[in-house]
């Protein structure tokens, strides 16, 4: 089974695919979220939000800023108000 992997800027839709993990740094922490996470919503701080496409593999980083996370049966949506290109 994989997560529903979603990163949104207010200019796009830059990221939609299914995804092993992805490990997001949140304001009071980061965390890491696999499929089947519980619900939960949480506020950005700046930094690297790491993207496992599958168990093991090389990991991919986006610097992403402020913004929010929101966890739900769906999936994972980061709603990120910047990203680095």
């Amino acid at each position: 089974m994989a997560l529903k992997f979603e990163l949104v800027t207010p200019a796009r839709l830059e990221r939609s695919s299914d995804v092993y993990m992805v490990t997001v740094p949140g304001s009071e922490g980061d965390f890491s979220v696999l499929e089947g996470h519980a619900p939960f919503m949480a506020t950005l701080r700046n930094g690297p939000l790491t993207i496992y496409d599958r168990q093991g593999g090389e990991p991919e980083t986006i610097e992403v800023e402020g913004g929010f996370a929101e966890v739900n049966e769906a999936g994972l949506t980061v709603l990120a108000e910047h990203i680095a290109s």
